[in-house]
């Protein structure tokens, strides 16, 4: 207790007070997502036909993860025009209004709520295809809170970096103990009011998160008026407007063209620089497999195998808690395990449970008990990714600051970044539909899908494992157990230089492409 008084009296009490502020909004708001994506997972998986269920449930989880980009672009024009915190209220309130369609939409065609006791919803008349369309709004307007909600902890903090890695491990450890409460509750609420209403709580989360984000101070933003006064008094107005439109539709442009063009750059810098190849698999890969995890092999066991597609979100719940134990892990032992070496080692080991799936599938009765069970499996490998991912994202961004790998138009970071997370939405959007079709024809043939659990999901995992596993050998110094550091012929310089590089790394709130990296659910 003494270590965390003293870091929360590290920060100013304007500090203190906007961090409580954006947990407790950050709390409602993945409450709120678990809600709707547990309903809408399971919804596509009741109403789309057997033949091609898990086929179309892919394609539509690879379109709203391509919306994603689409709506961090559409946003990215707005922070610099209104404050922080205004922004990010206002993306989460019309994320609200667009869960609000299907409610709307299976009302207005004769669905009712799900009775007490009974087996199954009553679905209103409405053709399913539109949970595509629905989903690639609602993948919009989630690209925009994400990429919001990553540019406000800058704002709070400031640009020390040791605080920011402090808010943000803080931030992250209540945000998954939402995510874990809110898979739980999720479930339970789908098996009493229907996939068609258990959502019904979303708007009102989303509601109850932009109202509290409102709260939070504007901040260190200033209008476009002020930033203009400053540039004349310099000398510089002439030279800014040159550079930059008022036009928000010509600056989504740019945007998207500085977006297309920070994948190039990230693509050159990991596959000519062998200290960043490895990010490929170790980043791209092992994100792809932790989204197959929850949002394809979850939903088919529970579907396939236990009959019930709600208890999916038990699985989840979780895979969720396990991302809360890998997150805790990191923090703790961030002094002994100073690189992201063994925790993706450990990552790339801890898929091969996935093996349990198969044999599990032939004994597994429809009871909830099995989907507890399978639940309890999911705790470590999702534990091994979001060790591996925390301290993996903590490497690229101490790395990529070097000076040495500065780019001319854009951030090199942004752009390293960019690449890994369009390369996992294109592994996720092609093989989620293709190894969905998989699970499909198995049903279809065997009325089970014991032999596609094995090969999408057992022998799948395990040559991810090796690919992983192998990728943390590339960089110089990595055939450690626990290397002390990678990638460089010499250790990190001291930490005297270390705290005066912490005064400028981020002066600035970080630029639009630097913060598409985080983009994820």
């Amino acid at each position: 207790m003494g270590r965390v008084s003293e870091i929360w009296n590290s920060y100013s009490g304007d500090q203190k007070r906007n961090i409580a502020l954006y947990i407790a909004g950050i709390m409602m708001y993945k409450l709120g997502l678990e809600f709707f994506n547990g309903s809408i997972s399971t919804l596509a998986t009741d109403r789309f036909k057997a033949a091609n269920t898990f086929t179309k449930l892919g394609a539509a989880q690879g379109v709203n993860q391509a919306a994603q980009c689409v709506g961090a672009i559409l946003i990215a024009p707005l922070i610099k025009r209104w404050p922080t915190r205004s922004v990010l209220a206002g993306a989460i309130f019309l994320f609200g209004i667009m869960t609000v369609i299907l409610l709307i939409v299976d009302a207005s065609t004769g669905g009712k709520m799900k009775p007490a006791g009974a087996k199954s919803p009553s679905y209103g008349d409405w053709d399913p295809n539109l949970i595509f369309v629905v989903w690639t709004l609602a993948g919009i307007c989630y690209g925009m809170v994400e990429l919001i909600r990553r540019v406000i902890p800058a704002d709070i903090v400031g640009g020390n970096v040791s605080k920011l890695r402090r808010m943000d491990a803080t931030v992250h450890i209540f945000y998954e103990v939402a995510g874990t409460s809110g898979a739980f509750a999720s479930s339970s609420a789908i098996s009493r009011f229907g996939n068609n209403y258990s959502f019904f709580l979303t708007p009102i989360f989303f509601t109850l998160a932009g109202s509290v984000w409102l709260l939070i101070s504007t901040l260190s933003f200033k209008s476009a008026a002020a930033i203009q006064e400053e540039l004349e008094a310099s000398g510089l107005a002439d030279v800014e407007g040159k550079k930059s439109s008022g036009n928000y539709f010509k600056q989504i442009g740019m945007a998207a063209v500085g977006f297309v063009q920070s994948i190039y750059v990230g693509f050159t810098l990991v596959f000519t620089n062998r200290r960043f190849i490895w990010l490929f698999p170790s980043y791209a890969v092992a994100l792809y497999m932790h989204r197959f995890l929850e949002n394809s092999l979850a939903p088919a066991f529970a579907k396939r195998v236990l009959g019930i597609s709600a208890w999916s979100q038990i699985i989840v719940g979780g895979s969720n808690f396990g991302e809360l134990l890998g997150a805790l892990c990191v923090l703790v032992l961030s002094d002994i395990i100073t690189t992201p070496v063994p925790w993706l080692r450990l990552d790339a080991l801890l898929l091969n449970l996935v093996w349990v799936l198969p044999t599990f599938s032939k004994v597994a009765t429809p009871n909830v008990s099995w989907a507890w069970k399978i639940a309890g499996c999911f705790i470590p490998i999702s534990f091994g990714w979001a060790a591996g991912d925390v301290s993996l994202a903590a490497y690229i961004q101490s790395v990529l600051s070097e000076k040495q790998f500065a780019q001319k138009n854009v951030s090199a970071l942004g752009a390293v970044m960019a690449f890994l997370y369009s390369s996992y939405i294109v592994l996720n959007a092609v093989l989620s539909a293709v190894l969905g079709r998989v699970f499909d024809r198995d049903f279809a043939k065997n009325k089970n899908i014991f032999q596609s659990l094995r090969t999408v999901g057992g022998v799948h995992f395990s040559v991810a494992c090796g690919v992983i596993f192998l990728s943390t050998f590339i960089p110089k110094g990595a055939f450690a157990f626990n290397p002390k550091f990678i990638g460089n012929p010499e250790p990190p310089q001291q930490a005297e230089e270390d705290s005066e590089d912490e005064k400028d790394l981020k002066k600035h709130r970080p630029t639009d492409l630097e913060t598409l990296e985080n983009i994820h659910s």
